[in-house]
């Protein structure tokens, strides 16, 4: 079940103007869009790190042997894990920004809400691009699963994260196709971004899949 942290189809078509509302994917969402959207922006948020830290029981996974998919951490609350340590040049998360008609709203976000159901809640944060100081769209929804949700797992080793990763599968496919779908999609949407945890990952993912000769 979502928490009561998400916020109703109601407020959140209250909250948005007369023609419009964004929602801002920086996981699967860059590679597999929302069913309706009218307008896509690459862009990216400040404040948070990406990073594979959460269980999927219902997508990468199974409830028996649980996959990880990405969340946002903020970066304050990163800056005291040992992972700080380990990937200091991250500083924003890239993404696509999906522009979605007021029409629209109400089945985008029942299909969303559905889709992220795994311990993702509601946000609004800003979304910025490269030599603009300003925003270019305030407010836009992100799902995000919190630290405090129960599938978070938090820090783990890359090569056994790696490991964990290759090894699952779910209802919507290896856990390791997750991962260099999101790889491949960043290098589309912004070539000159690095996400030094995400390709790190991909890295030893790879190595898995030479080594044993298959995804």
């Amino acid at each position: 079940m979502i928490s009561n942290e998400v916020i109703t189809i109601k407020n959140i078509s209250e909250e948005t103007d007369n023609t419009e509302c964004w929602i801002f994917g920086y996981g699967s969402l860059i590679w597999k869009p929302p069913p309706i959207y009218e307008e896509k922006i690459p862009g990216f948020i400040k404040g948070y790190v990406r990073r594979f830290w959460q269980r999927s029981t219902d997508h990468r996974g199974t409830v028996e042997n649980p996959g990880r998919v990405v969340t946002l951490i903020p970066i304050e609350e990163w800056k005291l894990l040992n992972d700080y340590h380990v990937h200091k040049e991250d500083d924003v998360t890239w993404g696509v920004a999906y522009k979605i008609n007021k029409k629209d709203v109400k089945e985008v976000m029942d299909y969303l809400d559905y889709r992220e159901k795994n311990g993702y809640t509601i946000h609004y944060l800003d979304i910025y691009q490269l030599e603009k100081e300003e925003p270019i769209i305030k407010n836009a929804i992100v799902y995000i699963a919190t630290t405090k949700n129960e599938e978070y797992v938090g820090p783990t080793s890359l090569d056994l994260l790696a490991q964990k990763i290759y090894e699952c599968i779910g209802p919507s496919g290896p856990n390791s196709e997750y991962l260099l779908n999101l790889a491949s999609a960043l290098r589309t949407i912004a070539p000159n971004a690095y996400d030094a945890h995400l390709f790190d990952l991909e890295e030893r993912i790879l190595k898995l899949i030479k080594t044993s000769g298959y995804l």
